[in-house]
């Protein structure tokens, strides 16, 4: 049974009159303890489809399966309280509360998903040492670099040890020395067993994947497996620097 799976999934927008169909019958499945990464130029449904995946949007047609319950249907209740216990997502921009400290960013979905605070406490601040930014636990996400802040949106997104982490351009507005940091932490990530879904445009995660789907005018052009997975070292070299 996988972890994630989309179903001849479509979603039309209106613009200016006239129907854009951002996917078009897509079908894509991912096994637990997967890494896959999604690419294709801009504007063919990458977004589109992590946004439909995690439940922020609504499929003009199709199904998404998060394991054996169908959640493409749910209501908006009912998405929200899934999303807090299965699914980890990173935004492209972090989307850190600015009102929280680092550590009360990594602790709500753990007190949401009903946790006490010592032990969300206890376990953010676990998240956030082995992410080698414990020191900056009591700052404002304001305050903290682009690579930390994504340190700490993984952090977030890992909390509740979902069923599968998805993330948007997670490398897109670092320099070069924080994407390695968060190559690092995915290829840890990848190891302890943990499923990752990344849409990205950087050939470095492309190569730390397991498999790399293509995507073109809203339909998956290609879906290939690249077998075992590097290391680091060699991945982080794959690419260059954009």
């Amino acid at each position: 049974m996988p972890v994630l799976a989309a179903r001849a999934l479509a979603k039309t927008y209106q613009s200016g009159g006239a129907q854009v169909r951002a996917l078009d019958g897509v079908d894509l499945t991912v096994e637990r303890g997967e890494f896959v990464a999604i690419m294709g130029p801009s504007g063919c449904g990458k977004s589109t489809l992590l946004n439909l995946l995690a439940g922020f949007d609504r499929p003009s047609a199709g199904e998404v399966w998060l394991g054996e319950q169908r959640i493409d249907g749910l209501s908006e209740a009912d998405l929200a309280r899934l999303r807090r216990r299965r699914i980890g997502f990173v935004f492209q921009f972090f989307n850190l509360l600015p009102a929280l400290s680092v550590a009360e960013n990594v602790e709500l979905p753990l007190l949401l998903a009903g946790q006490r605070r010592r032990a969300a406490r206890r376990a953010a601040i676990g998240l956030l040492t082995e992410l080698g930014v414990e020191e900056r636990r009591d700052a404002s996400p304001a305050l903290l670099s682009g690579g930390q802040q994504q340190r700490v949106a993984l952090a977030r997104a890992m909390a509740n040890s979902p069923d599968i982490v998805l993330a948007d351009e997670p490398t897109g507005n670092l320099d070069s020395a924080a994407a390695r940091g968060v190559l690092e932490l995915l290829a840890g990530a990848r190891r302890r067993g943990q499923t990752l879904l990344l849409v990205t445009h950087d050939a470095r995660v492309a190569a730390a994947a397991d498999r790399v789907v293509r995507l073109r005018d809203g339909r998956i052009v290609a879906d290939g497996r690249l077998g075992p997975a590097r290391s680091v070292p060699n991945l982080v070299d794959v690419g260059g620097d954009e």
